[in-house]
């Protein structure tokens, strides 16, 4: 029924410009988002008048239209198995058009573009059908990337072309593309750069046998160029091609040389970056397995490298522990590529270094640690006897940095085996009361490891991590009871049917820490993507946030902070309850007198705040609720008294506090507007506020740091309109 009334806004001479782009709009929405097989039978009526307008004068009118021809290409080929539907009718009429469009010089650069996509899609997609036009069609694409304004969309056209199963025959201008794109590897555009390394990646996977070797080495040099962590984004493309490039058959040795002495030394330079993580740290990783099975490097080699690259340079302090990580991820991709007696012989040259002197050698044992847990966690290490002996024998050593990586080395080694190494962990949490906090961070990596992996545990195992996890909440040491919160909130990302009425009824504990811990444990089981324990706390978050008005403080803290990070990852799952929530929430942003305390240290008095961090904590959290769920949160209640309180209050309260005006100042004006004067006075104290005569530089810095934070707020005030005051 909407077919007639499309032809009509097309085809009618009374049309205007306007009601066409409209109707041309609508139709590739519909044809975008409905399935190909609904206008299979409307197809030559709505052909007729889209190919119409792509012959239009009026340059909006035709650019429109071959985006249209871009959706209906889709459409009248969805996928290339047979089908009942014949396309080929509508092939010629189609490519006619646009080819006009295409070859035509003077016009629109809009139109030249949406003609060169709509083309490349054309090919791609009718290729097997139009191989006669082909040598006619495809040197167009080729001269348009010569031109600098239509180069961009011509290498990315010439991408979907690629990338096409129909392997369309390209023999005719192969070489050509590929000496223009390498070329533009060069060229200062990034966008360029980006999208010519995409391309050339689908162009060596498709037509790799019909390349010579030696453009493969003028690839090679110029993408070499394009590897730093001052452009991850980039480095991450040039590294997937270089894969790709030795992943072909034909790679010859000359091919292999010229990744070995141009790309390897940069490769090695950006492993030892802080920065690198995500696609690029995986494309590194890709790289050095590929690099495994090149002629011209040998394994050997390729470790010692990578091993030395962890290496303190002479002139700096040291490598970043982030570098470190990444180097360990990369030895243990490079060692499982190499086979299993190559990744056994370098399991036992690394545990010969854990068996040294730690003292002497402690940036060669944190690799070996962190290594050994990479490589234990993509392999089962049950083969090399008493591994986990080996590996606690660390956490002996006198520096933090080997304590902590042997922790995360007995966790992830935990991984690849998890019924011989998980009974041996937990035991020792029972057993060695010293390195309770060390062991259970091996117990964490095991969790978040599978939590992330969306593995399962045994149901043994659960009953026996929970039964060790619940008996450590009111461990006396605040760091042991975070580490015990995070496990907890992880394994219930895992098993939360079990786990949420397992923390609910530990909210009515006697013991605060027990309590202050399960509520802290929903804080970490709040991640942003969805997971299937959502739907599970929708009906029982409020019991634990509800802990807000607990008797004790650390409690109350805790359901502040999990109230945050609700507001911040899932605001869906607190809005029902903010009605209830917000006086609370705003009680905690109160000076409390039977908070603050005098402590003696003899010749001097020292006033010690225990109420400041849940102060912060509650100012924080408010901040936030008025990101994300502004709708539920009634301004003028709050501001004053509780926002004036805190604008007078400690340092630490009042940057908050000056973000939160900012924000009201943009989001709720009028409630401000009505009280401004009253806040006016702490405003002013804080800017003519002058620290003391003897006050240390750190003093002086943070005075000045809350002077620029309160006339920040002063400028979002200013900018309120229609509010009459100076």
């Amino acid at each position: 029924s909407l077919i007639p009334g499309i032809e009509k806004a097309l085809l009618d001479n009374s049309s205007t410009s306007n009601l066409k782009i409209e109707a041309l709009v609508f139709t590739r929405l519909v044809l975008a988002s409905h399935s190909p097989s609904v206008f299979h039978p409307h197809i030559k009526a709505l052909s007729a008048p889209v190919l119409s307008a792509v012959g239009e004068r009026y340059y909006k009118v035709t650019s429109e239209a071959l985006r249209v021809c871009g959706e209906l290409v889709r459409v009248l080929r969805p996928s290339f198995e047979a089908s009942s539907f014949d396309f080929k009718l509508y092939t010629r009429p189609i490519y006619n058009a646009i080819l006009s469009r295409l070859t035509n010089q003077d016009q629109d650069q809009e139109v030249k573009e949406s003609a060169i996509t709509c083309m490349g899609l054309v090919i791609a997609t009718f290729g097997d059908n139009l191989s006669a036009e082909l040598p006619a069609c495809l040197p167009v694409l080729v001269d348009r990337m010569g031109n600098e304004i239509t180069r961009l969309t011509a290498v990315k056209a010439f991408a979907v072309i690629a990338a096409s199963p129909l392997r369309i025959d390209l023999s005719c201008i192969l070489e050509n593309v590929v000496a223009e794109l390498t070329a533009f590897l060069r060229k200062a555009n990034r966008t360029l750069r980006q999208a010519t390394l995409g391309t050339l990646n689908c162009i060596i996977r498709a037509y790799g046998d019909k390349i010579s070797s030696s453009a493969y080495e003028v690839i090679i040099v110029e993408l070499s160029t394009l590897i730093s962590d001052s452009e991850l984004h980039m480095t991450a493309l040039a590294l997937e091609l270089c894969c790709t490039l030795m992943a072909d058959i034909k790679s010859t040795s000359n091919v292999g040389v010229t990744v070995r002495d141009k790309v390897l030394p940069q490769a090695l330079t950006i492993v030892r970056s802080s920065l690198l993580q995500g696609q690029a740290l995986a494309a590194l990783q890709k790289f050095f397995a590929k690099m495994v099975n090149s002629a011209s490097t040998s394994f050997e080699s390729l470790l010692e490298s990578l091993l030395s690259s962890a290496k303190p340079p002479a002139q700096s302090g040291g490598v970043a522990k982030q570098a470190m990580f990444s180097i360990a991820q990369c030895v243990a991709v490079l060692c499982l590529a190499a086979g299993d007696a190559r990744c056994s012989s370098t399991v036992n040259m690394l545990t010969d270094i854990l068996k040294g002197d730690s003292s002497v050698n402690s940036a060669k044992q944190h690799l070996a640690l962190l290594c050994l847990g990479e490589v234990g966690r993509r392999k089962d290490l049950s083969s090399h006897a008493h591994i986990e002996n080996i590996v606690i024998e660390s956490f002996q050593s006198p520096f933090e940095e080997i304590k902590s990586a042997a922790s995360y080395a007995l966790g992830n080694v935990a991984v690849g085996n998890l019924s011989k190494y998980l009974p041996f962990i937990l035991d020792q949490i029972d057993y060695q009361q010293k390195k309770q906090y060390l062991l259970l961070h091996s117990l964490k990596e095991v969790i978040v490891r599978q939590s992330v992996d969306k593995a399962e545990f045994q149901e043994a195992s659960v009953d026996k991590i929970l039964n060790l996890l619940f008996n450590h909440c009111e461990s006396e040491e605040e760091g042991v009871r975070n580490v015990v919160a995070e496990c907890l909130g992880k394994i219930a990302l895992i098993e939360p049917n079990k786990l949420v009425p397992a923390l609910k009824m530990r909210t009515t504990s006697p013991a605060e820490f027990t309590r202050a811990t399960v509520v802290i444990a929903i804080k970490y089981a709040l991640v942003e993507r969805p997971e299937k324990i959502d739907e599970i706390l929708y009906s029982e978050i409020s019991s634990f946030l509800m802990l807000i008005k607990d008797s004790d403080r650390l409690v109350r803290r805790a359901a502040v902070l999990a109230l945050s990070t609700a507001a911040h990852n899932k605001p869906n799952l607190i809005k029902g309850l903010l009605p209830e929530l917000l006086p609370l929430l705003y009680d905690q942003t109160v000076i409390k007198k039977e908070m603050i305390r005098t402590v003696d240290l003899g010749p001097f008095k020292h006033v010690v705040d225990d109420g400041l961090e849940l102060r912060k904590a509650a100012f924080e959290c408010v901040d936030t609720l008025l990101d994300d769920c502004l709708d539920q949160v009634n301004p003028s209640p709050f501001i004053v008294p509780y926002l004036k309180s805190g604008l007078d209050d400690h340092y630490d309260v009042k940057m908050p506090c000056h973000l939160i005006l900012s924000k009201l100042a943009e989001k709720c004006p009028s409630a401000v507007l009505a009280v401004l004067d009253s806040l006016v006075d702490p405003l002013q104290k804080t800017i003519n506020f002058k620290p003391k005569q003897d006050a240390v530089k750190q003093e002086v810095d943070r005075n000045e740091d809350m002077i620029r934070s309160a006339l920040r707020a002063i400028a979002a005030l200013n900018h309120i309109s229609g509010g009459d005051y100076s």
